[in-house]
């Protein structure tokens, strides 16, 4: 069925608008995905306030070219292209994508539903390989999580030894932790 001006001029406007609006932009190829994988997806996306359009290639060069001033080589981007456009966080939305891409995968027939093509990130055109080790990285939640992890990990230990000290000082009725004896544990080797 062919889709008339007015809609593509529609698609466009809203590809345009979410463009202009998002952080980063996620171009992937889809292949033999179902309306009820497409739906779920769509579903996954806006839990982190992110969106994503089906396209074709022209207008979606138009929509990066307007919102964005960007070239794209449509010779790069195969297939059915669908654009994901990040609102709040650059990558938080990733591991979601990553999560149901990883899902999609169908082992029997060895078809891959959905694969990164390209992406804008930080307002620059990545191509194939340098979106998949974007595509790869944690969320900033992650990173943050994992900086205060290694920031408590002294803490912790400290709090461990202290606890472990007062126990050995109740159990040998010594009153200050220098009274007590240090053990050397021994490896083995």
């Amino acid at each position: 069925m062919a889709v008339t001006k007015a809609r593509k001029s529609e698609i466009l406007s809203t590809l345009v608008e979410n463009i202009k609006n998002a952080k980063s932009v996620w171009f992937a190829q889809t292949n033999a995905m179902t309306v009820s994988e497409f739906s779920d997806l769509r579903k996954e996306l806006r839990t982190v306030n992110s969106t994503y359009n089906l396209a074709k290639k022209t207008l979606v060069k138009l929509a990066v070219k307007e919102a964005l001033g960007l070239d794209l080589d449509l010779d790069l981007l195969p297939g059915q292209v669908w654009v994901i456009c990040s609102n709040d966080d650059t990558i938080a939305w990733l591991s979601k994508a990553n999560a149901y891409i990883t899902k999609a995968y169908n082992k029997k027939v060895q078809v891959q539903k959905i694969s990164w093509v390209a992406s804008i990130f930080e307002w620059q055109i990545q191509w194939l390989e340098a979106t998949k080790e974007i595509a790869s990285m944690p969320s900033r939640e992650t990173l943050l999580g994992r900086l205060v992890g290694s920031m408590m990990s002294p803490l912790s230990g400290m709090a461990r030894f202290l606890d472990a000290a007062s126990k050995e000082l109740e159990t040998t009725n010594k009153s200050k932790v220098w009274e007590l004896e240090w053990k050397k544990e021994e490896t083995k080797s």
